[in-house]
C-alpha cells in the first residue's frame, strides 16, 4: 500500500511474515556504502537483533539501543520482494550460508544496498543466531539485483 506526498516522502505500508506491519516514510535517495566498512549484526534464531557494531549503527540511523531487541526485519526496504527473505530463511534454517544483495531502508527512509553474507551459528550442536556480514556491493550487481528484483515484485 503506498501513498505519494507530492513534496515530502511516500508512506508504505509494510507486512512482516510473523503477522505485523508498520508504516514507513520512504525516501528515493541513497545513501553510498562507505569503503573499506563491514556491517556485523548479531540475532537469535527469530531474527532478534542481540548485537550491532559502530558501522551498522551508523549506515542503519538507528542507535544502538534503538537496534538492540528489534527485529532485523525492520531494516527491509518495501522494493525488496518476499521471496528474496523467504529463500535467505529457507537457506540458513536449513544451516547453509547465504549470500546476496538487500536493499535495506534506513530510519530516516532513505536506503542503501549491501552485500551480504548470512552465516548460522550453531553452539554444541544447537542453533543460537545467526550472524550478518555486509560489504560494499558493486554498481553493476546493485544493477542486476534491481532488475531481478522488481520481476519478482
Amino acid at each position: 500500500m503506498l501513498s505519494q506526498n507530492s513534496d515530502g516522502p511516500r508512506q508504505v505500508q509494510i507486512d512482516y511474515f510473523d503477522g505485523s506491519s508498520r508504516t514507513v516514510d520512504v525516501v528515493d535517495r541513497e545513501v553510498p556504502y562507505p569503503d573499506g566498512k563491514l556491517i556485523v549484526s548479531r540475532t537469535d534464531p527469530q531474527g532478534i537483533i542481540t548485537h550491532a557494531n559502530q558501522a551498522f549503527v551508523d549506515m542503519s540511523g538507528y542507535t544502538k539501543e534503538e537496534l538492540i531487541g528489534e527485529n532485523h526485519y525492520i531494516l527491509r526496504h518495501p522494493d525488496m520482494p518476499a521471496v528474496a527473505f523467504a529463500g535467505l530463511w529457507e537457506t540458513i534454517m536449513a544451516g547453509t550460508k547465504w549470500h546476496g544483495y538487500v536493499k535495506n531502508l534506513r530510519k530516516d527512509g532513505a536506503f542503501y544496498w549491501v552485500k551480504a553474507t548470512v552465516i548460522p551459528n550453531v553452539r554444541n550442536g544447537k542453533l543460537v543466531g545467526y550472524t550478518s556480514v555486509r560489504r560494499k556491493p558493486s554498481r553493476s550487481k546493485i544493477a542486476e539485483s534491481e532488475a531481478l528484483y522488481a520481476t519478482l515484485k
